[in-house]
């Protein structure tokens, strides 16, 4: 009777009703009692506004319609609702009632539950649905097992809250209901199961009673019991939330769903304003959050934001239904005899409200104190991307209430956050706050604070994804006017973005300005539709000009002077000579705004646009007029709201080109339809193009966008429409262009269309003619340019003759690389005249004159020989098949090419002094490019009597080029310097006022800046073109050595300033390292490979050492990209081919050697700044040891400790100079440790001392461990000893000991492979290992009595301590120091006891 007391049992309950409510209370399968859904249960007035689309979950809807939800339930339940639902059409408002039935365990599938009467208010919360869901097929459905969940997760299966969330089959609403009803009979029982639950959820199997639930005082005593647990536990690092386990695979998703369904069930039965259900949830979660414990911290900080999203929903409704009472009331105090009761209801009615949304906010307000303002800052961010994720769902659920910059702020500052994925949440939830129309007025304080941050973040986030819905925020904040016009201005920048998806994204921002300025355009005429779409155009084209502009001034540094027509050239000027197929910006904004804005799909009407003459306009009384009218001079005066400026032109004919570039480009990939679009294109076009050639001939821009339409065209089209004169003219327009203009941004293209032309062989016949036609006019201009003089290689030209000259050599040159014009070269009339090749050749011996004047042409003329020594080629049959004419041609092939080859070695890395700079370099890319065409030999059996084409290039000439790839990195690299400044004074004269680290920060701290500065400063077109040059000339090299026809051992000038110069220039690098690393391990060549690798890193550190260079950087990271040569990693970095350890240790003592030298001239000099600069070179050694072994680490160690020594430095252990060199040491007594033979000893050698001082040479045959190799020992203390000028002898007697080691180590390596064997053999029969006690005690590991020895004389300097070696008095306390002539190395005495056992 106690026990029922204490549980609230009335003392009159029957004894079935005590024993349900004690079944109940204890958490266990109610075996007799039915489940309160089952049970006539009191209607609960619900609350919330008619419009929620959240229900219960296990309820169905009146209507007869089924709803979506219900289509998840299985087929069997879909009838047995169908059988149920007449009975209850009967009679809707009776209650319902069945047999009582038992309540399932955890285990078992639920029964259905029966449908329940619903009232007439909208309740709050999801529509509930069934947790059963349809098995897929060939499914086999398992069911719930707690124990395997157990032993899975190690997590206790005795809750049967925690398992219902598991269980995917669980119905958790009728969990929810059962829990809900336990709560009202027994709180603290159902609390305790409640709050197991949560621990569960955080990974813990611990467990609370009854009364520690309700003992807040004692909560986090208990929280730090479990604490302290979990850390002693190594399962505990794996909880659900983080589990890979399938059965917790959608555990996020239903803790989420229980919670929400707990917050609204207790909300419809008050039961969450009048128990202590939130107290106790919040006394638990909130000291849980703020855990040491991840699992802890994550779930419940995910636990605590649920219930908060429930919350929201929760209190936006007890808002909503306060509204409606509110009105209600004024309605009533308005009403004229009003019934008294009636008010009285509503007042009642009204203050019960008013308590429900006083604790609702006192809960929010809770959450938010004790767990959201700590947990938003967590430094897990998954945990921070929650709280963000959270605050968004409560922007949504209750605006009125969070849509403040209280809360706002905290995404504001959430948008610095390193981790992308939090930033990105962050937007998200920004961008649902901006879609709450009715409280925007709340963000206007927010907007006006972040709106900067906001835009940076568009510009420039590192992160493409959290850019693009950034854009998107900005464009709803567009669209309610919170942004300026220059920021607007910012924004559409981006539709030149080099990221597609940024230009994407910004699409739709760049049409609502399109849209704004079209409306001011038109605004007040009345325009047809043709009209409109012309003035959409215009917009859209102005815009683009004004953008372009914009762009300019940030990413281009130019003259101020410069007007708008040298811009628009220049706009597309760069690119068209570096690659004029290539798409310009214009190009790339009208495919990301192909899909937004209309008027460039109308690719027709674009056309009509262009077509018309721009020139004439109307006066500004006339333009209420006509749109179109006649002018007196018989010209179409165009409306001044569609009327295109020059600039605003060219870019309209650029839409029109990608426009029909992108038309043509969808009907292909598509590949429906692709013939009709090609085929209105070309009808189109047919008669547009030459009304376009005639319109912007005299535009160099212009008429090569022009050029490009003929390669979209179906050229057969003018065959089947007989238009063969149409064709021809078509033919004719475009050799005018080729033929009157010399840029080369109007002579690709139009190459390019004429190369289009020859392709359609229906039209051979127009084709041949045409072209011979054009060939004899580019000879005849030929030999009139040159006006019969002789001797042209040393004949006087004028400035006008040279110009036309070069212009002549260019349009050959371009035209022989699509064609070829061998026969045309080659016509000399039967001997009548000079053939034009002859002349060419002339023409390029004037480059030894060097007249910067005649550089284009000369260049020009070697690009033509060398093309023409191409195609020559390929008209000749392979070797083993010529006939006696290809015999004669291949000979007089090989003489026209020797004598070029020989033209281009003397210009390009010859003795002419005279040659420009412009023409070295086009003969060195046309020699490598010779080389590496003709660098393969005829392969067996293809040999014949006909002289081989293969082109061998000498060494010497090979050098020759190495030098001048050097001249040219050292060229550019004095470029960069100029057009970056420095900035001067600010080191001036601060070397005796600052103090030593000041001014090392300084000087550390400034290459770094510059280098970063320079890279992303913005750049000219004259930079541009420069790179562009310059990359061409180290890709042709780069090309030349990885076919074989230059040496990889000439790539030492790429190595040496690997992140010295441009991005590019890395990547050759990077290819660099590919190719020494095949040769090194691949090709067995790894011994030329190594003297490559010292050579690179050795000039790389020259440029520090002779001060060209202040940052060590660069060496730093050159050793980190060769470290990649001496190993080939496969899947999962396994390690598949490795460099010979000999070279590795090679490349080791010959750069301390070299280093060595240095530092040695340095301290010899007294000259301490550069020794420490010098010293620096150890942290490039770094990089390159992971790939050595014990043995080699070993001999390492003793080369640089002889390095070292003679070069007499003092290396004082608080010195942060030699912290380099401290490391690198380190690095290789770690790698030694890694093998038993070559660890530190821990008691063999001092017992092994003792026992050569007492007895000799017999001790050490009865010791039982053979002795250890060569113990390596640090000797820091033993260097700056050594160089200590007092006392004299003792230094000079360790240098000479110290100078010997590597050659005992290598005399000896047979002799210590041989003892590794035997101490093998010892260990396999089980010889035992000395223990640590035997170091301290002096006491054998055998059976014996013990034995006193007499411990050796140790230096008296402190030996540091090696890793992993025990702490004696011996190693710290000093000790009278041996004379010089009895101090002996220890690899001597290893020397000594070997040799001592070899003679036993």
């Amino acid at each position: 009777m106690t026990r029922m007391g204490k549980l609230g049992i009335p003392s009159n309950a029957s004894t079935s009703q005590a024993s349900t409510i004690m079944s109940n209370t204890e958490a266990a399968d109610a075996a007799a009692a039915p489940r309160r859904s089952q049970r006539d249960k009191r209607q609960v007035e619900r609350f919330g506004s008619d419009n929620t689309k959240k229900r219960k979950r296990g309820e169905e809807s009146d209507s007869d319609t089924p709803e979506p939800a219900s289509e998840s339930d299985d087929q069997d339940v879909e009838e047995e609702e169908e059988e149920e639902e007449e009975p209850r059409k009967a009679k809707p408002k009776r209650k319902t009632s069945s047999t009582p039935k038992t309540r399932l365990k955890p285990k078992a599938p639920p029964q259905k539950k029966p449908r329940i009467q619903k009232t007439a208010p909208a309740k709050i919360g999801p529509k509930a649905t069934k947790r059963t869901r349809r098995p897929k097929a060939g499914d086999i459905a398992q069911p719930f097992d707690a124990e395997k969940l157990a032993k899975d997760t190690h997590i206790s299966g005795d809750n049967p809250l925690f398992n219902a969330i598991v269980d995917s089959s669980a119905n958790l609403q009728t969990t929810i209901e059962d829990f809900l009803e336990s709560l009202t009979q027994s709180p603290e029982h159902a609390l305790a199961e409640l709050i197991n639950s949560i621990l569960r959820c955080c990974g813990c199997s611990n467990a609370v009673n009854s009364d520690q639930v309700t003992d807040y005082d004692g909560i986090v005593d208990v929280l730090e019991d479990m604490t302290e647990a979990l850390k002693n536990d190594d399962s505990s690092v794996v909880y659900p939330m983080s589990s890979k386990l399938p059965m917790l695979k959608k555990f996020r998703k239903s803790l989420a769903e229980f919670f929400e369904r707990l917050i609204f069930s207790s909300a419809e039965s008050d039961q969450l304003y009048n128990t202590e259900l939130m107290r106790c949830i919040q006394y638990w979660v909130t000291p849980m959050s703020s855990s040491q414990i991840r699992g802890f911290r994550h779930a419940s900080t995910i636990i605590a934001l649920e219930i908060q999203t429930a919350l929201a929903d929760v209190a936006a409704s007890v808002e909503k239904e306060a509204e409606v009472v509110a009105r209600q009331r004024k309605g009533e105090r308005k009403r004229k005899g009003g019934a008294a009761g009636g008010s009285k209801e509503l007042d009642a009615k009204a203050n019960a409200i008013r308590e429900k949304r006083t604790k609702v906010a006192e809960y929010l307000k809770d959450f938010v104190d004790g767990v959201f303002m700590l947990r938003y800052r967590d430094t897990d961010w998954a945990i921070r991307m929650e709280c963000v994720h959270a605050l968004g769902n409560w922007f949504q659920k209750h605006p009125s209430h969070f849509l403040d910059s209280t809360y706002l702020r905290y995404i504001g500052w959430v948008f610095s956050d390193e981790n992308m994925h939090v930033r990105l949440e962050a937007v998200r939830a920004l961008e649902d706050a901006y879609e709450q129309e009715d409280h925007i007025s709340s963000l206007q304080s927010f907007t006006s604070r972040f709106k900067a941050r906001i835009i940076q973040m568009a510009t420039s986030d590192v992160d493409v994804s959290v850019r693009v819905s950034v854009i998107q925020v900005l464009r709803s904040i567009d669209r309610h006017g919170l942004l300026e016009d220059d920021q607007r201005e910012k924004l559409c920048l981006l539709i030149y973005d080099e990221d597609p998806r940024i230009r994407k994204g910004v699409s739709g921002f760049v049409k609502g300005v399109w849209e704004d300025d079209v409306s001011e355009r038109i605004a007040g005429k009345k325009l047809s539709d043709w009209e409109k779409r012309q003035a959409e155009v215009k917009s859209l084209a102005s815009l683009l000009v004004k953008w372009g502009k914009a762009l300019d001034k940030l990413t281009i540094r130019e003259d101020s002077s410069e007007d708008e027509e040298s811009s628009s050239k220049r706009m597309g000027g760069v690119a068209s000579v570096m690659d004029p197929e290539t798409k310009g910006r214009t190009a790339l904004a009208v495919e990301a705004l192909w899909d937004v804005i209309d008027p460039i799909n109308d690719w027709e009407g674009l056309l009509d646009l262009l077509l018309l003459d721009h020139s004439a306009g109307v006066e500004e009384e006339e333009e209420q007029g006509p749109s179109t009218s006649s002018s007196p001079n018989g010209r179409t005066v165009v409306d001044a709201a569609w009327r295109l400026s020059e600039v605003e032109e060219a870019i309209a004919l650029e839409i029109f080109t990608g426009s029909i570039r992108k038309a043509v480009g969808e009907a292909a990939a598509a590949k429906k339809g692709e013939d009709q679009v090609v085929s209105d294109v070309t009808r189109v076009l047919i008669k547009g193009l030459p009304r376009l050639f005639l319109k912007h001939q005299g535009d160099e821009n212009r008429i090569a966008d022009v050029l490009l339409l003929p390669s979209f065209m179906n050229l057969e089209t003018y065959l089947d429409m007989r238009m063969i004169t149409a064709y021809e003219h078509l033919w004719s327009d475009v050799t005018k262009q080729l033929l009157t203009h010399s840029s080369q941004t109007v002579l690709v293209p139009s190459v390019a269309a004429i190369q289009k032309f020859l392709s359609v062989t229906s039209l051979s016949n127009t084709n041949n003619a045409k072209i011979l036609e054009l060939e004899e006019e580019l000879s005849t201009l030929l030999r009139d340019a040159i006006a019969g003089r002789e001797e042209l290689d040393i004949a006087a030209f004028t400035e006008d003759e040279s110009l036309a000259l070069g212009h002549i050599c260019t349009r050959f040159a371009v035209l022989a690389k699509v064609r070829n014009l061998v026969p045309c070269l080659e016509e000399d009339e039967g001997g009548k005249q000079s053939s034009a090749y002859d002349i060419f050749t002339a023409l390029a011996d004037r480059g030894k004159l060097g007249y910067r004047e005649e550089e284009a042409m000369v260049s020009e003329t070697l690009n033509l020989l060398t093309m023409h020594i191409i195609w020559k080629t390929k008209s000749l049959p392979s070797q083993g098949t010529r006939s006696s004419d290809d015999k004669k041609a291949a000979q007089t092939l090989l003489e026209q090419r020797t004598a070029l080859v020989q033209k281009l070695i003397d210009f390009a890395v010859g003795n002419q002094s005279n040659t420009t700079e412009a023409v070295k370099r086009v003969a060195f890319l046309n020699l490598m490019d010779l080389h590496i065409l003709f660098s393969q030999k005829p392969e067996e059996g293809e040999e014949d009597d006909s002289p081989s084409l293969s082109l061998h290039l000498d060494e010497e000439v090979q050098f020759r080029c190495s030098e001048f790839v050097q001249k040219e990195i050292s060229r550019f690299k004095d470029q960069l310097q100029e057009s970056c400044p420095r900035a001067k004074g600010e080191t001036d004269g601060s070397g005796a006022e600052e103090s030593d680290e000041h001014a090392k920060k300084s000087k550390k701290a400034k290459p770094h800046a510059e280098e970063a500065d320079r890279r992303k400063l913005p750049k000219t077109a004259a930079d541009l073109q420069r790179e562009h040059v310059f990359i061409c000339v180290m890709l042709t090299f780069l090309r030349a050595i990885h076919g074989g026809a230059v040496h990889y051992k000439h790539c030492i000038p790429f190595l040496a300033n690997y992140t010295r110069l441009i991005e590019p220039f890395d990547i050759c690098s990077k290819t660099i390292a590919d190719i020494l690393r095949n040769e090194a391990i691949l090709a067995e060549h790894s011994e030329e490979v190594c003297q490559v690798i010292i050579a690179a890193l050795q000039d790389a550190y020259k440029l520090v050492l002779e001060g060209e260079e202040s940052s060590k950087e660069p060496s730093v990271a050159l050793a980190k990209l060769l470290a990649t040569c001496f190993i080939i990693r496969g899947a999962q970095l396994s390690i598949v081919g490795k460099i010979d350890p000999k070279v590795v240790v090679n490349v080791h003592t010959t750069l301390l050697s070299w280093i060595g030298q240095y530092i040695a001239t340095y301290e010899k000099s007294g000259n301490n700044k550069q020794r420490n600069v010098a010293a620096g070179f150890f942290k490039a050694l770094l990089p390159l040891l992971p790939s050595i072994e014990s043995r080699d680490a070993l001999k390492i160690k003793a080369h640089m400790e002889q390095v070292l020594a003679q070069a007499k430095v003092k290396i004082t252990p608080a010195s942060k100079i030699w912290d380099a060199q401290r490391a690198y040491e380190k690095r290789l007594t770690t790698t030694m440790s890694k093998d038993k033979a070559f660890a530190p000893a821990k008691g063999r050698r001092r017992k092994r001392k003792d026992a050569e001082a007492s007895s000799g040479a017999e001790e050490v045959e009865t010791e039982p461990e053979p002795p250890a190799p060569t113990r390596p020992r640090p000797q820091p203390q033993r260097k700056s000893k050594r160089l200590e000028p007092e006392p004299e002898p003792t230094a000079s007697s360790d240098q000479e000991g110290m100078g010997t080691d590597s050659d005992k180590l290598t005399d000896l390596e047979d002799e210590e492979e041989k003892m590794e064997r035997e101490d093998e053999a010892g260990a396999e029969q089980g010889e035992p290992e000395t223990p640590k006690a035997t170091r301290k005690t002096g006491r054998s590991p055998t059976k014996g009595p013990s034995r006193t020895t007499t411990p050796s004389p140790s230096p008296s300097r402190k030996r540091p301590r090696v890793e992993g070696e025990d702490v004696e008095m011996n190693d710290i306390e000093p000790a009278p120091s041996p004379a010089p002539e009895q101090a002996q190395d220890p690899v001597v005495e290893e020397v000594v006891v070997r040799r001592k056992r070899l003679r036993a």
